[in-house]
């Protein structure tokens, strides 16, 4: 009990002694801890003034370097200035210089042009004095040639004139008369030595242009496809390219018959590519046809552009390019037309050399001259006026479209390219074997059988076959009744009796077909 007692005193004493000391202890720890913080400000105040300080430094440092920097440059820049100044009035000095001796120079030139001024004027005045004394003495000569000849010098000048005048006019005479001579005995001999050697010059084929094409197979099987069933392959070719087509015993070869060049070529191509394709049938014919003609077309452009590189023509209309390619599927009096048209170009520029004329302008002209037989439309006008306006709408050489238009005097020739055009044409065309008249005029039966039929409203296309002895005639569906057809076919016979001379008879078969075409989407 009295331990416990001890204990309670011993606790009521010592925890307030305990809180006091506390108290002491940590006051005295809040103080000793607060003068460690003072003296940290302080020390990192008195640091922060040290950078300070060392920082203005080397401001200042940096400062005065970059003064002293651009202090040098600046002066480097006056030293340069002042350099620059200095030369430009050196320069100033010297051109200075340079001007006061040029002025010197020119002040010493000018005095001595004075001095030469002044000696020509006297020298002038010397010579107006040497010349009037020279008039006088010639005075006194006319007068003593007047009094002794009875004439003034005006009368004895005019005279004088007048005999020297006479004189040449009959030198004149007399030589005028020789050159008259002796060209005319030359002139006939010149011009026939000038075409002989013309003709000459120039070879040529003498192969004339026929109206049937062969074309050859590997076998007879192939016939039978090309017939179809019931002909109606060879029916479809026929009336797609207005070729008659004959099948005959002649073995490995096929003939296609027609007067126009074109289509029988057409004709040969598509079956050319029918029969290696293998696939003939009607649908199969129309479209090889159609590609093939737009084939011809190309190959005409690039036979027309061939023949205008190869003759040196340059600058020609394309229209006209494209009818001189045409020209290779056209004859006339059985003679190639691009050949003839060729070989006349080069007869006239061999003549013209020989003349002395423009080989250009007669090359050109000799190409085009027959130009007017290409065109289909306007058959009433000579082809030399058809051909003289086409030249002249695709702006020809004025010398050009005369010499087209007058080879065959439809009109005035008005220059040299004209009758020489004419001339080489003749020689074109008189060779032996170059032309054929019969073919030529069985040709133009068979184009006019075409355009009768072709007049009539409704007709689409018109094929002359068989030799002219059949004239087939294409009709549009929509204009044309079944009816229709029969009096269009007694109407066109009755026209052919009445208005054309053929030998024979001529079958007119009216073609109306009607297509009904879908397609499935």
């Amino acid at each position: 009990m009295n331990s416990i007692l001890y204990i309670i005193i011993g606790l009521l004493i010592g925890v307030p002694t305990g809180i006091v000391v506390g108290r002491f202890l940590l006051r005295k720890l809040f103080k000793d801890q607060e003068a460690s913080a003072q003296n940290k400000v302080k020390k990192i105040l008195k640091d922060a003034e040290n950078d300070a300080e060392i920082l203005r430094k080397n401001k200042l440092l940096e400062a005065k370097e970059r003064f002293l920097q651009m202090k040098a440059e600046h002066e480097q820049s006056i030293n340069n200035k002042n350099n620059e100044i200095n030369q430009r009035e050196n320069g100033i000095k010297q051109k200075e210089q340079s001007l006061n001796q040029r002025l010197e120079n020119a002040t010493r030139k000018e005095n001595e042009l004075d001095n030469v001024r002044k000696n020509l004027e006297r020298q002038t005045e010397l010579a107006v004095k040497k010349q009037e004394e020279v008039e006088a003495i010639k005075n006194q000569h006319v007068q003593q040639l007047e009094s002794i000849a009875g004439l003034s010098a005006e009368e004895a000048r005019n005279e004088l004139i007048d005999n020297l005048r006479e004189e040449a006019r009959t030198k004149a005479m007399i030589q005028i008369k020789d050159i008259v001579d002796e060209a005319k005995l030359t002139a006939s001999k010149e011009a026939k030595k000038i075409v002989i050697q013309t003709i000459q010059r120039t070879a040529t084929e003498s192969a004339i242009e026929n109206t049937v094409s062969i074309f050859n197979i590997e076998n007879d099987e192939i016939k039978g496809r090309i017939i179809g069933r019931e002909g109606r392959n060879i029916r479809a070719l026929e009336a797609a390219t207005g070729i008659e087509i004959i099948v005959d015993d002649t073995p490995e070869a096929i003939i296609l018959s027609g007067f126009d060049p074109v289509r029988r070529e057409i004709a040969r191509l598509a079956m050319h590519r029918l029969v290696t394709d293998g696939r003939i049938h009607p649908a199969r014919i129309e479209e090889v046809v159609a590609k093939t003609k737009k084939q011809i077309e190309e190959e005409i452009v690039e036979i027309g552009e061939r023949t205008v590189i190869d003759l040196g023509i340059n600058g020609l209309h394309p229209e006209l390019i494209r009818m001189v390619g045409r020209m290779r599927y056209r004859s006339s009096y059985g003679q190639n037309l691009l050949q003839h048209s060729r070989e006349v170009a080069n007869f006239c520029a061999t003549m013209a050399a020989e003349l002395g004329l423009n080989v250009k302008l007669a090359k050109r002209a000799g190409l085009l001259h027959d130009i007017g037989k290409v065109p289909d439309d306007n058959p009433e006008l000579p082809h030399a006026i058809l051909g003289m306006q086409l030249a002249e709408k695709y702006k020809e050489h004025p010398e050009v479209c005369n010499a087209i238009g007058a080879h065959h005097d439809e009109i005035e020739m008005t220059s040299m390219l004209s009758p020489i055009i004419q001339a080489c044409d003749a020689i074109s065309g008189a060779r032996p074997g170059a032309r054929r008249e019969v073919v030529e005029s069985y040709i133009k039966r068979l184009k006019e059988l075409e355009d009768l039929a072709l007049s009539y409203p409704g007709v689409e296309k018109t094929f002359a076959i068989q030799a002219g002895r059949e004239l087939r005639v294409v009709v549009e569906s929509e204009k044309i009744s079944d009816a229709d057809s029969e009096t269009l076919a007694a109407d066109i016979s009755n026209r052919i009796q009445t208005e054309m001379t053929y030998p024979g008879q001529i079958k007119v078969t009216v073609i109306r077909e009607t297509r009904s075409v879908a397609f499935a989407k």
